[in-house]
């Protein structure tokens, strides 16, 4: 593990126009490391990853990435240096096959080789399966493997995972969380943006709990998960 971190976020500040959803987030991350942003509806969790990855204009603040200051790249820039985001909503096009998908998500690993989809396929043999149907006719929890996959293919250094759990059986994420596992072992970066405990403390180590853009609680998961007043302070 570096000595420095590899992703370093520094006050940052988003807003959309008077209206303020992210102010004064802090980040240090390095290799290996995993962390979860974690908060409520509307605490500004999706604000604040996308601040980070360029996708939201940031009003203040910058955003370092292995010495490199990333803060004016815009999005595909970022994802080239090596941050992918899967979105929530997966945000997949329909009309493309899961292969096809796979393929498309492989332009966004700049200088990297790409992840070959046969590795992607051994992550997820569902979609092995199902590489030649339209990613507008997989389930729920399919859909959510591809676009963990078309991440994946382009070979990150970081991954941030914007609610993966949403609309998902406890079955399809249990799995879902055990591939990530395999992820993270192999030494990327992971930021989970979560409302579920469970999930957060089954991938990452220490969180940051954002209420209304800014952060309320910093510390271990396992502390959040058995602290009964950080639960409902929170959680509730």
């Amino acid at each position: 593990m570096s000595a420095q971190p590899d992703l370093v976020v520094q006050d940052l500040r988003v807003t959309y126009g008077q209206v303020v959803a992210v102010q004064g987030f802090n980040l240090h991350l390095r290799q290996g490391e995993a962390v979860s942003v974690l908060g409520t509806n509307g605490a500004g969790k999706t604000s604040c990853v996308e601040g980070i990855i360029g996708l939201q204009a940031r009003a203040a603040g910058s955003v370092h990435f292995e010495g490199e200051d990333i803060s004016r790249l815009a999005a595909s820039a970022v994802t080239r240096r090596g941050i992918a985001l899967v979105p929530q909503g997966r945000e997949l096009f329909s009309n493309f096959t899961v292969e096809e998908t796979l393929a498309a998500g492989r332009r966004g690993a700049g200088d990297r080789k790409p992840l070959p989809s046969e590795e992607v396929y051994e992550l997820f043999p569902r979609l092995a399966e199902r590489r030649g149907s339209l990613a507008g006719n997989l389930s729920g929890g399919e859909q959510q493997m591809l676009a963990i996959g078309r991440a994946l293919v382009t070979r990150p250094k970081a991954l941030i995972l914007d609610e993966l759990s949403a609309g998902l059986s406890q079955g399809v994420v249990a799995g879902v969380i055990g591939a990530l596992k395999r992820i993270r072992a192999s030494g990327l970066m992971l930021i989970v943006v979560e409302q579920n405990l469970d999930i957060a403390e089954a991938l990452t180590d220490d969180c940051i709990v954002l209420s209304a853009g800014r952060e309320a609680w910093r510390g271990p998961v396992r502390t959040a998960v058995s602290d009964s007043e950080v639960r409902e302070k929170f959680f509730r």
